[in-house]
């Protein structure tokens, strides 16, 4: 379903935390992603996803009105690309990259917590895991973030599920949860990667 015709049949406040990773508009799905022409994993005939355009823009200011508005907290990846309010409180994720790649070494999650900013290091190079969404998160990054910032009991939403790793860390631990993925390609791929996640394949 597109989010914008599922968000606002949701009252106020009804999500305690969204975990979002709009697109940023630098046109992701067409790069190499950092891992250069001698490597593999770099040729797009060998890659688990076929290039789009759902990155060619970043999301309007409504896309966030109803974000704010339907959750009571925000963890916004790629909130440097976005005008957002001021925050103390980001998350930097540092993605451990190895010397000499154009990858960014850092992502930037905004946040609407009161907290000092705080850095979570996990591999994103190094991920052993097929990837099936170019801007594929690891599970255990989302895990991280569930295990700091949410609390048992509270109801997850993910407005652009792309790889499900999101929802993979929800399930396993516990978490209800809302997903929207529009693309019918990335909603099979999840549906199918979220299947061997649970059962303990991808943690």
């Amino acid at each position: 379903m597109d989010l914008e015709t599922g968000l606002p049949s949701y009252p106020d406040k009804f999500f305690d935390l969204a975990i979002v990773d709009p697109p940023y508009g630098i046109g992701a799905a067409n790069m190499n992603m950092g891992l250069g022409k001698s490597l593999k994993h770099s040729k797009a005939k060998n890659r688990n996803w076929v290039a789009k355009k759902w990155d060619s823009a970043a999301p309007k200011n409504d896309y966030f009105d109803e974000v704010f508005r339907t959750s009571k907290n925000q963890i916004i990846w790629g909130g440097n690309y976005f005008h957002l309010p001021p925050t103390k409180g980001f998350i930097i994720w540092d993605k451990e990259i190895p010397d000499g790649l154009s990858f960014s070494d850092f992502e930037f999650a905004w946040t609407s917590f009161e907290r000092a900013a705080q850095r979570a290091k996990y591999s994103a190079y190094l991920d052993k895991i097929h990837k099936i969404h170019p801007t594929q998160k690891p599970v255990k990054l989302y895990r991280w973030l569930l295990e700091n910032y949410a609390k048992p009991g509270q109801l997850i939403l993910d407005t652009h599920v792309g790889s499900a790793s999101s929802l993979i860390a929800c399930e396993s631990m516990g978490f209800d949860y809302v997903g929207y993925e529009i693309d019918p390609d990335y909603y099979a791929a999840a549906k199918n990667r979220m299947s061997k996640g649970i059962q303990g394949v991808l943690m």
